[in-house]
């Protein structure tokens, strides 16, 4: 058979073409296929992860707004440790009682939504700094996701920092130093250590049944009148109300009352209201315990005088100054702040009981007295807390207590509940315990606004100041974008061995090489 004899047939190379044709395209198909099911698989990773990354910066709100945070630090610091997490497009909720946080990678995907409820409110300034420092390493890519989730499970696991024995001689140390302040005399201030220990135990056991604040407000309330009725029954001469006054110090809503308005400067308004109701219900239970106590008293035949809380007496400035730092360091302790700090935060308080003195003798009236303090309060806040590696808010909290208006709020409720002709005292009350408050809040407000540029440039940081922060880092950092084929967020980052390769070649050609000197 010659070679022309073995030509294949006319149509068959187009059938060969054909074939051809059908199998690259199979082989296409097929690869499209693999490469939806690569990318779907990538998405499916990058919404996992991405949910994980909102569930680290839902826990971290929570502790801090727990712990009395305003509203904008937490929502900042949320941003921020998102943004460290290179999340994109995020957007956070924050109210007094529930956190939400979204997250959507891309115009086209699905969203990513937590949500936290915060149902504890009892400060602990320890776990605060812990997580404080847990951002800021975050945000210095010093840990990765799965490292911080770790560690963000053991600081809320970790019991307290201090047994509870320690935290109830505190509060009698704070109470004392109360007494101390207002004038009391030896009597006086042992009571209120004394009372200030039965109103701890008190409040203990029914925090442990679950009983709402409200209760254990006029459990309070009624102790700290019983107590001082019946020493007033003795032979002792002392002042009930007096007594009374530094009894009832530790149950007293100035600090939700501040925060409250710190919300509400800074542009949280539902937050801020739900604040404010709490300090004035915490308040109510107050008055609602007091004069329960001189109904029972008087009921059981003891001496009922009338009562003028807030009554004090003119103090020397050295007396006064001791009070208030016993009172801020007892305040700090009794909230497991670090004992580091304790000195600082009683030499603030110090300084700042002695500035609003000072101007109050010159006939400044209280609530601009108390302006200045407060700003020289945040001022010195800022730069404490750098020392001594704590949150700004630890030191300017328990600075701040001496000078809350936490007794105007008491004695103003007590005249609107008597009625009558002591409806207009008690008005005008009410307006000097907001001023007050209102001149704490923008005080320290202000006084974090002047820290922070001294802090840097001066002449460059006005561009870049984003507001004061009490907690969290000053700076937000910007999302990172993610490079293809990754499947974690931020620091934490799944790459291929070639990939890992190729980014060290890269890395050694953008070395400079070292010449000899």
């Amino acid at each position: 058979m010659t070679p022309h004899d073995q030509t294949p047939p006319p149509d068959a190379a187009p059938e060969q073409a054909l074939e051809a044709t059908a199998e690259e395209a199979a082989r296409r198909a097929e690869h499209e296929r693999e490469q939806e099911r690569l990318e779907a698989a990538r998405r499916e990773a990058v919404m996992r992860e991405t949910a994980l990354g909102l569930d680290l910066c839902l826990r971290i709100g929570e502790v801090l707004l727990s712990s009395g945070a305003g509203a904008a630090d937490v929502s900042a610091t949320m941003q921020s440790v998102a943004a460290a997490l290179g999340i994109r497009n995020v957007d956070v909720d924050v109210t007094f009682t529930s956190l939400s946080m979204t997250a959507q990678e891309e115009l086209g995907d699905p969203p990513v939504v937590g949500n936290r409820q915060v149902s504890r409110r009892t400060i602990d300034y320890d776990q605060l700094t812990s997580v404080d420092h847990l951002v800021r390493a975050l945000l210095r890519e010093e840990v990765d996701l799965r490292q911080a989730r770790t560690e963000m499970g053991r600081i809320t696991s970790t019991g307290r920092s201090r047994p509870r024995w320690a935290v109830t001689i505190a509060w009698a140390v704070m109470c004392a130093g109360v007494g101390l302040q207002l004038g009391g005399k030896p009597l006086v201030i042992a009571l209120a250590a004394v009372s200030a220990v039965l109103i701890d135990r008190i409040q203990h056991r029914m925090a442990k049944r679950r009983l709402p604040s409200f209760y254990q407000q006029v459990a309070g309330g009624g102790v700290a009148t019983l107590l001082a009725l019946g020493v007033a029954a003795t032979p002792l001469q002392i002042n009930v109300s007096q007594v009374v006054t530094a009894n009832i110090i530790m149950l007293l809503a100035g600090v939700g009352f501040v925060g409250a308005l710190q919300d509400a400067l800074t542009g949280y308004y539902v937050t801020a209201s739900a604040r404010l109701m709490e300090a004035f219900l915490a308040t109510a239970g107050i008055i609602a315990g007091v004069s329960g106590g001189l109904s029972l008293g008087g009921a059981v035949g003891l001496p009922t005088p009338v009562l003028e809380p807030g009554t004090y007496n003119l103090q020397t400035v050295g007396m006064l100054v001791l009070g208030s730092a016993l009172a801020a360091a007892g305040f700090a302790y009794a909230s497991y702040a670090p004992l580091r700090v304790l000195p600082a935060v009683a030499g603030v308080a110090g300084v700042a009981i002695v500035i609003s003195r000072t101007l109050a003798e010159v006939d400044l009236a209280r609530a601009w007295s108390t302006a200045f303090a407060a700003t020289a309060v945040g001022l010195v806040a800022y730069h404490l807390a750098a020392r001594y590696r704590v949150p700004p808010l630890v030191v300017v909290v328990s600075g701040v207590v001496p000078m809350l208006p936490g007794l105007s709020i008491y004695r103003s409720l007590t005249l609107l509940s008597e009625g009558g002709s002591a409806i207009s005292e008690g008005l005008l009350a009410m307006v000097a315990a907001i001023s007050v408050a209102i001149s704490i809040a923008s005080g320290v407000i202000l006084g974090e606004y002047l820290a922070q540029p001294l802090a840097r440039e001066a002449s460059k940081l006005e561009h870049r100041l984003s507001g004061p922060r009490l907690v969290g880092p000053l700076k937000v950092p910007r999302p990172k974008r993610r490079k293809r084929g990754s499947t974690t967020t931020g620091s934490l980052r799944t790459v291929t061995p070639e990939q890992e390769a190729s980014d060290r070649r890269r890395r050694q050609r953008q070395r400079p090489s070292s010449s000899p000197s």
